[in-house]
């Protein structure tokens, strides 16, 4: 059955452009910044309260936040995943069940996690609010039911994660640069989760949630007086103790830029990250600066690389940058998602923009275009709790000034053409970058070894790689017909499956966050209509016929090329593989590992087809698309087959256009009576 969801791309373009084409602000008179200050004091135990007031909404925050020196977990990696997760399953005087449906009744937002814990409501129910988190926080109920179900899910979601190239990339990106011996280099795996007993996350616990680096910020509708007695109250007795402070190695740059290269054989885009290490701190006279020059190569919409990336080449929907200020050493990155057929070439570009911002003056209208983007969005931001408290937390935990915040406009304002070309300098290295590719070898190393640049290979645990793989061969005699033919066979045969004249399909998803359903129905006629709902809502809907093609997005027809619907009225049969097969173009390329399985692949044009070599089931396929964004390849993962009237479909579909959205198929009915009217 054909599974090509362009419906779903469009909704995702849609969501995307939403998020990022906002209106950008324009230059004017800096806004003033009146941040409310807090009220500070200690208690014996370590503890440091900042309590801002503002009356202005009958709202409160609790803001509880450890901070302690990271540390390395070694062989046990993941306690403290683990532990976070466990905090919060109720306290040791109120059940899991009691606890939530509390915090519910209340209205109330209440969180924790290793390194602290937030409660937010209504100011009416501030005293509760404050005493749940609380008894959360400091009287966790550590239970070996609750224990084994935590490391469960911890365990699915790993195995998730490696078949996931963005989840294999951040991961091997991290070790690169900064080792695994290093806090923030160091990986979770099965192996190190399975090593965590109920004692290990108890210990973690005694250890590290401890008052000497903890603040608790309060922010609403309250008075000092009111909250300083509760919360000498609750936290007094906190047993007063410091966390270990483990040394460990700090990064460094590689000698020479180089790319390292990590093959998942299952990408049709390749993962970009270009990166030198930095030791950036707020409180540095660089600050502001490196935050404008971030802003002009890769942070801002209309930066170097996401105009040249995305708006130029088309190659990626979107390229970016960023750079961290620490206490502790971070780094300067740069990343995007791209085709695999242009790969090497959006490596180069990537190294052109970095190399301009470093060589060139910013002009003086991209300059203030950038700023006041940044003035604009750092504007919404202080209005609201969180923010407030992640300012007070800094004010304190990393000695700025008091005015820090107030001047902060004023600051960004000052920064000229000359900052940024001296900072990019200084923090963006020429001649000491990382240059981390993940995607499918096959496709994107030999082009990338053509770059005149030192390449290492890596797998995907950051482990070097020497030898490489033997090519696999072929059976004797086996075509790309063939291929398809025992997939016919292994679904239900070819004779079943010719007597299916349609196809009405529902599927249950989520979408950037949204929980939609997919409705489905294809006719043997090349008839198809495929609607998205969100909340009952019609936010896609796309029509197939004779007569009609169309695509609706919220409302609004989306104009189609003739390459778009052409590519729609082919696609609109019940089983796609039944035209795959009379045709003579079709080509067996070889095998390939698709998700960890050994698939044959079929080639027709620019399309891959991975059909597994012992089931003969379709794992997989890959596609190219013409859109106004330019084209994109989009990959589609089919599990979970069950039999419907003896023939197996997928139940379980994923598709991959830069991020995961996995469909789960709730009914299927065949040779349904569809109404003509469906496809008008």
């Amino acid at each position: 059955m054909k599974k090509s969801l362009f419906l779903i791309h469009c909704l995702f373009i849609s969501l995307l452009m939403t998020a990022q084409n906002r209106t950008q602000p324009k230059p004017g008179p800096a806004p003033s910044i009146n941040i409310g200050k807090p009220q500070t004091y200690d208690l014996p135990n370590g503890l440091k309260v900042l309590v801002v007031e503002n009356h202005k909404l009958p709202r409160v925050s609790y803001t509880l936040t450890l901070d302690n020196l990271p540390y390395v977990e070694g062989a046990k990696k993941g306690v403290s995943n683990l532990t976070s997760s466990m905090i919060g399953n109720g306290t040791t005087q109120i059940a899991k069940e009691a606890f939530n449906e509390e915090i519910d009744f209340l209205g109330a937002d209440i969180s924790f996690y290793n390194s602290g814990a937030s409660g937010s409501g209504l100011s009416k129910y501030a005293g509760r609010i404050l005493e749940l988190m609380a008894d959360g926080a400091l009287h966790p109920r550590f239970t070996p039911d609750d224990f084994e179900k935590e490391k469960s899910k911890f365990l699915e979601s790993l195995k998730a994660d490696e078949k996931s190239v963005p989840a294999v990339a951040r991961r091997v990106e991290n070790i690169l640069a900064y080792g695994p011996a290093h806090p923030s280099g160091e990986y979770v795996n099965e192996a190190s989760i399975n090593q965590v007993t109920l004692a290990d996350v108890v210990e973690n616990y005694k250890t590290y949630f401890v008052p000497e680096n903890a603040y608790l910020i309060v922010i609403g509708d309250v008075q000092l007086a009111k909250v300083k007695k509760q919360v000498t109250k609750l936290f007094g007795g906190w047993t007063k103790a410091s966390a270990p402070k483990i040394p460990y190695v700090d990064p460094t740059d590689v000698p020479q830029t180089q790319i390292n290269f990590i093959d998942m054989p299952n990408a049709v885009q390749s993962e970009i990250s270009v990166m030198n290490i930095t030791n950036l701190k707020m409180s540095d006279p660089d600050y502001f600066a490196a935050i404008v020059a971030n802003q002009v190569v890769g942070g801002d919409f209309n930066s170097y690389l996401n105009m040249n990336l995305r708006e130029k080449h088309g190659w990626t929907y979107g390229a970016g940058s960023s750079i961290n200020a620490s206490k502790y050493i971070s780094r300067f990155s740069t990343f995007a998602q791209v085709r695999n057929a242009v790969t090497d070439s959006a490596v180069v570009e990537v190294l052109k923009e970095l190399k301009r911002i470093r060589t060139e003056k910013v002009t003086e209208d991209v300059l203030q275009n950038v700023k006041a983007g940044y003035v604009g969005r750092f504007v919404m931001q202080i209005e609201k709790p969180q923010t407030v408290a992640s300012y007070a937390l800094r004010l304190r935990s990393e000695n700025l000034p008091d005015n820090f915040y107030e001047n902060f406009i004023q600051n960004i304002n000052a920064v000229t053409a000359e900052d940024v070309l001296r900072v990019a300098n200084t923090y963006f290295k020429a001649d000491q970058l990382r240059i981390v590719v993940t995607g499918k070898g096959s496709e994107v190393a030999s082009k990338l070894a053509e770059l005149n640049l030192p390449i290492f290979y890596f797998d995907k645990f950051g482990n070097p790689i020497t030898e490489k793989k033997e090519a696999r061969t072929l059976p004797a005699g086996l075509t790309a017909s063939g291929v398809v033919t025992n997939y016919l066979n292994a679904i239900g045969g070819e004779k079943a499956i010719r007597g299916v004249q349609s196809v009405v399909a529902l599927a249950t998803g989520t979408v950037q966050g949204f929980p939609v359903e997919l409705t489905s129905k294809t006719t043997t006629a090349h008839q198809q209509l495929r609607e998205i709902k969100a909340m009952g809502m019609s936010m896609m809907k796309q029509v197939v016929s004779d007569k009609n093609t169309y695509v609706i997005q919220q409302g609004q027809k989306v104009p189609l090329s003739a390459s778009e619907i052409a590519a729609l009225k082919a696609a609109a049969v019940p089983f796609e593989e039944l035209d795959l097969l009379a045709k003579k173009t079709i080509a067996l390329k070889g095998i390939e590992a698709f998700n960890e399985t050994d698939c044959y692949v079929v080639q027709d044009g620019v399309n891959s087809y991975y059909f597994a070599c012992d089931s003969g089931l379709k794992l997989g396929e890959s596609k190219s698309i013409e859109t106004k964004e330019g084209v994109v390849t989009e990959t589609t993962t089919f599990g979970d087959y069950k039999a419907v009237k003896g023939i197996q479909f997928p139940h379980k579909t994923i598709l991959n256009i830069g991020m995961e959205i996995e469909l789960i198929t709730t009914e299927i009915k065949l040779n349904e009576l569809i109404p003509v009217t469906d496809f008008q």
